[in-house]
This record gives structure tokens, C-alpha cells and sequence, in this order.
């Protein structure tokens, strides 16, 4: 099978994930999610707990690193420094990018289909769904009430649109972002992992 990278952003509680994994098993690649700050702090050298503190979350850090003249090379690199989120952003989109050169495979989230934008093997997806399927797909993970449910799902929408909207040029959720968006209350889990995999096979 020729090489393919699977990019999926995803509202909370619409089954990116799920559709992600299955996507991995489906098409039997490999599948990065969380695995992404392990691998990150072991190329960097540090400690996993710096990168999920920052796991798609932003800080004032990147225009100051970018105006520091920010890079794998330059001595801002080194372990000594207080690593801002941007810095940490550096170092996993690096990783994203070594990984999608190396191996077929699925990356949730992470900006990752901004990364890797230029990649001609790789393919976006958004996965949206209707508020009511979320709240109790979220309830069915961590039980809570819809009140507590509703809170934590804009919360975590909101967090991840201005990450994603402050490291790249495009705006999360919105279709032009994308190559495909797909709503999993309407089209189900497994007929979402159906078209996306009916897709590659027609580019």
C-alpha cells in the first residue's frame, strides 16, 4: 500500500478519536495521539510532563521565539532554557514530521494536518457531530451530569481553536481548513472510517 498520513481534528466528544483508531486498525498503520508527547520528550530530551502541561494549549511564547530567532540549532535548544509552548510546539510539529516521513499512519489533533500541509500523502479530516451526541458520548467516558458535560465540551473546543488558530493560518473546524469534514451524528463512526478509507483509495 502507498504510503498515507491521516490527519484528523475533531470537536470534543465527536469520536475523532474512535474513528482514528479504527481508521489504524482498518487500514492496519500505525495511530498517534497522546503518543505524540512521549515521543516528543524522548527526542528532546525532556521531561513528558513539560509537554502535556502545553498539549494544545498556547502561551504568549511563540512571536517571542520567533523574534529570538527560534531553531532545532540555535542556542535558544537547550535544556537548560525555560521551554515556553512554543518551543514545545516546535519540538512535537518536528516529530510529527519525522514520524509522517518514516511510516503510514493516523495523527489526532496537534495541528498536525497544518504541519504537515505540504505532504502530498497526507489527507485532513474534521470530525464534527450535533451537541446532544457529544454531551452523551462524553457522559458515557466520564461519568458526569450534562450541565458538567456541556461546560467541559465548549471548554475543550474553545481551548483547542485557539491553539490551533494562533500556531497556523487557518481556523479550526472551518472547511477550507480541511480536505474532508465529516458529521459523525448524522453519517455513524463506522460509515465515517468507510468514506475516508473510500477516499485514499481514489486519490
Amino acid at each position: 500500500m502507498e504510503k498515507v498520513i491521516i490527519t484528523i481534528g475533531r470537536q470534543f466528544g465527536s469520536g475523532g478519536r474512535e474513528i482514528g483508531k479504527k481508521l489504524a486498525e482498518h487500514l492496519n498503520i500505525a495511530y498517534y495521539d497522546k503518543e505524540l508527547i512521549q515521543l516528543a520528550a524522548k527526542e528532546s530530551g525532556i521531561c513528558p510532563e513539560l509537554f502535556e502541561k502545553a498539549d494544545e494549549k498556547t502561551s504568549g511564547g511563540l512571536l517571542q521565539a520567533f523574534a529570538m530567532g527560534f531553531s532545532m540549532n540555535a542556542p535558544l535548544y537547550q535544556p537548560s532554557d525555560c521551554f515556553t509552548n512554543a518551543t514545545l510546539f516546535q519540538l512535537q510539529s518536528d516529530v510529527i514530521r519525522k514520524i509522517a516521513t518514516e511510516n503510514s499512519c493516523v495523527i489526532v489533533g496537534r495541528c498536525a494536518d497544518y504541519i504537515l500541509k505540504n505532504d502530498p500523502h497526507t489527507t485532513s479530516i474534521f470530525i464534527h457531530a450535533t451537541e446532544t451526541d457529544r454531551i452523551q458520548r462524553i457522559i458515557r467516558q466520564t461519568p458526569m451530569s450534562e450541565k458538567e458535560a456541556l461546560e467541559l465540551m465548549r471548554k475543550t473546543d474553545k481551548t483547542r481553536a485557539t491553539y490551533y488558530n494562533y500556531y497556523t493560518d487557518h481556523i479550526w473546524g472551518a472547511a477550507a481548513s480541511y480536505h474532508l469534514c465529516l458529521n459523525s451524528s448524522v453519517i455513524g463512526i463506522d460509515r465515517c472510517v468507510g468514506i475516508i478509507t473510500n477516499l485514499l483509495s481514489q486519490k
